[in-house]
């Protein structure tokens, strides 16, 4: 029993609960699953600690064995550490020892290395003086140079580094006594550095870079070493690396060349300067210079002016990486060089080119429109009232009215193409003028756009729709245009309102030119929206006028007082004036937005009250007169809450309620006249409406107006 526990015991991981899960499920099997016997449960508890504390007996005995065998091993390997110490000690004493004869058999190596450098300097020195001499005797002794060792390849490098000395020794004697010698020497120096940049070119094309370093080495010490660099720029730049795009293959270019001229020159930084202002000398100069001597056409000319200028500031910005202190602004110093000429002139190219578009622009859109423009004279609506006044007097119409069939003459598609030649011009504006300059030019394309956008264009077109609006009080029924009108020239200046927050404005905001740029726009502006506005005066004036004239002419005196009974329903005349004003009132609200448009359909309801107020006053009522009357009020209300003002609604409601002082028994007028609706009138007003009852003489005989007229006598 107790190996068993040992051996649940040593389970991993031990579980408590599930050991005495074992052991009850054990004791039950025992006497049967299905009886529970508390006693025997209890029995076996009491037997298995008691086997378990001799289990652990046991294990502490085996535990203290163990423990005192442990301490005996760890008390002999104590010792054997001890001797290791012991023996470790010795090497290290010995090891200083060999240390210290080692750096005595170094110090007496190097002395003796030092004595025997004293012996040999002096006496390398004499050979090469020696061998120096005997070279400078063969340029001493008149005749050519017949030493082989000039003219063998093989012994170019022992040529270079003799007759580069030979140079340096020359520059110190006299020039009368050795003028020969010395002509001798230079000629020979400067066939030995001609034959180096051969052969260092030679190395270049076959890709040696070694040998292009040994060159390179050797060459710094001559005078032409300049030409090297020359040399290895020129072969590196004479294949295309581009293609007819010069640009392309520039930044690859450097990069491969400049990991070859770290290898082989001691100064690469200056080489790949000097390699990148060749290729903005020459390649990129020559480039731009083909492309911008044609000028014919200038839009074109601006167009590629501006897009090289853009490329060779995006290559400058990536070949900056190898440019490093006093040579920050190299590459913006030769990138002003080559277009300074271009540059100097752009501003009156970029205004000459937006102002010819502009004009082609708008000659195209008239002739589109069949349309020759005129000039405007200067009292035209002066004359236009005068003959207005005249025909009206005279009951003639000798003013002529010019509509254009409705057309406006304004297009927010022509707008948006003059948006966008200005826009494309003030990117390059921005891009080509210099930081001092740009809020000036922004400032003259600006004027430029405002000129044909708001002037020549909407001004001109207002213009036009002024004089197409009929005149007031014109038999006729009045075409009406204007209201297009206003709503493309106000759709136009939305989007050049979006144009000059976007491109003018960043560019001039801060400076001087801020103020002219918005008082240049709010003049043109203010002269748009005064003419906007007499505009929609005018118009209001010719649909009030008619209706006034129509309702006079058409309106009969026995649709108000008939001799017998007729059916109470709104008047001829009241329905074709609404029918004639509803689709005015869809065509207002479709055309002008924002503010302007609760303030319009205020003015006309305004107006539309009065026309009618005024007209009702011109005729007596009898009681079915009145309910027509009436009729023709709920008609012309109706019409009106279409107008959604407040006010309008207010002022026929008020005139409704006027009207019922038509209809009421005159014993219930002083009530009526008491209401919500009426009482804060004026009384004047009340009794001027009731004196229009056929019966006012009848009933101004009774009380029925007493309190009225008191109150009016107040």
């Amino acid at each position: 029993m107790l190996s068993q526990y040992v051996e649940e015991l040593e389970q991993d991981p031990f579980e408590v609960e599930e050991f005495i899960e074992r052991l009850c499920w054990r004791t039950n099997n025992e006497i049967g699953s299905d009886q529970f016997d508390p006693d025997l449960l209890y029995e076996t508890f009491v037997e298995t600690i008691k086997d378990m504390k001799i289990l652990q007996e046991r294990q502490q005995r085996k535990c203290d064995k163990l423990e005192e065998a442990l301490k005996e091993e760890q008390a002999i390997f104590v010792k054997a550490i001890d001797k290791f110490v012991a023996k470790h000690q010795v090497s290290v004493d010995y090891f200083h020892q060999l240390d210290e004869k080692i750096n005595s058999v170094a110090g007496k190596v190097i002395h003796l290395g030092e004595q025997l450098q004293n012996v040999n300097m002096p006496r390398s020195r004499a050979v090469e003086a020696q061998l120096l001499l005997n070279h400078m005797a063969e340029f001493l002794t008149p005749g050519p140079i017949v030493n082989d060792i000039y003219s063998d390849k093989s012994k170019l490098y022992e040529a270079a580094d003799i007759i580069q000395k030979l140079f340096q020794i020359s520059q110190d004697l006299p020039a009368q006594r050795f003028a020969n010698a010395k002509k001798k020497i230079e000629s020979k120096y400067d066939d030995v550095e001609m034959q180096l940049i051969e052969e260092f070119a030679t190395a270049q094309k076959m890709e040696n870079i070694e040998r292009m370093k040994e060159l390179s080495d050797i060459l710094s010490q001559f005078k032409g070493y300049t030409q090297v660099i020359d040399v290895y720029i020129e072969q590196s730049q004479a294949t295309t690396y581009g293609g007819r795009d010069v640009f392309e293959g520039i930044v690859p270019l450097c990069h491969k060349h400049y990991k070859i001229i770290q290898q082989v020159f001691n100064a690469p930084d200056k080489v790949i300067s000097k390699f990148i202002l060749n290729i903005y000398q020459l390649k990129i100069n020559q480039f731009v210079q083909t492309k911008l001597d044609d000028r014919k056409d200038e839009n074109k000319y601006l167009k590629t002016l501006s897009e090289l200028y853009s490329r060779t500031m995006k290559l400058s910005a990536e070949l900056q990486e190898f440019f490093k202190g006093s040579e920050d602004d190299l590459l913006q110093k030769l990138t002003a060089n080559i277009f300074d000429r271009h540059l100097a002139t752009y501003i009156e190219v970029e205004s000459r080119t937006l102002d010819a578009k502009c004009q082609v622009e708008l000659k195209k859109f008239y002739e589109n429109k069949n349309h020759q423009k005129k000039q405007i004279e200067r009292f035209q609506e002066l004359r236009r009232d005068m003959q207005a006044l005249i025909g009206s007097r005279a009951n003639i119409n000798i003013a002529q009215i010019e509509d254009y069939g409705g057309e406006t003459f304004l297009s927010e598609e022509l707008a948006i193409n003059l948006l966008q030649q200005s826009s494309h011009a003030f990117e390059r504006c921005c891009l080509l003028s210099k930081e001092t300059d740009l809020p000036r030019n922004i400032l003259k394309l600006t004027d430029t756009l405002l000129r044909y956008l708001l002037h020549e264009h909407c001004d001109y077109a207002l213009d036009l729709g002024l004089q197409a609006i009929p005149i007031a009080e014109c038999k006729s029924v009045p075409q009406i245009y204007f209201f297009d009108v206003a709503q493309k020239c106000n759709a136009i200046v939305h989007l050049l309102e979006k144009t000059y927050n976007a491109s003018v404005i960043p560019n001039v905001i801060g400076t001087p030119q801020y103020t002219d740029c918005i008082q240049k726009k709010r003049s043109y502006l203010e002269t748009v929206e005064n003419k906007i506005e007499t505009g929609l005066e005018r118009t209001l004036n010719a649909i009030f006028g008619w209706v006034k004239t129509y309702l006079a002419s058409e309106q009969k005196k026995a649709d108000f007082k008939p001799d017998t009974d007729v059916d109470t329903v709104a008047s001829n005349a009241c329905l074709a004036v609404v029918q004639y004003l509803n689709p005015l009132i869809g065509l207002i609200q479709k055309t002008i937005d924002g503010e302007n448009l609760a303030a319009v359909l205020t003015e006309f309801g305004v107006r539309y009250h009065r026309v009618i107020f005024e007209h009702l006053q011109q005729f007596q009522y009898n009681t079915a007169g009145a309910m027509c009357a009436i009729c023709d009020v709920n008609e012309y209300r109706k019409s009106a809450r279409v107008l959604q003002s407040p006010l309008v609604t207010q002022l026929f409601d008020v005139l409704h309620a006027l009207c019922n002082l038509l209809l009421v028994k005159h014993e219930n007028l002083q009530e009526v006249c008491g209401g919500d609706t009426l009482n804060y009138l004026d009384k004047s007003v009340v009794m001027n409406f009731i004196q229009l009852r056929s019966d006012y003489k009848t009933i101004k005989i009774s009380n029925s107006l007493k309190g009225i007229s008191d109150q009016r006598m107040v």
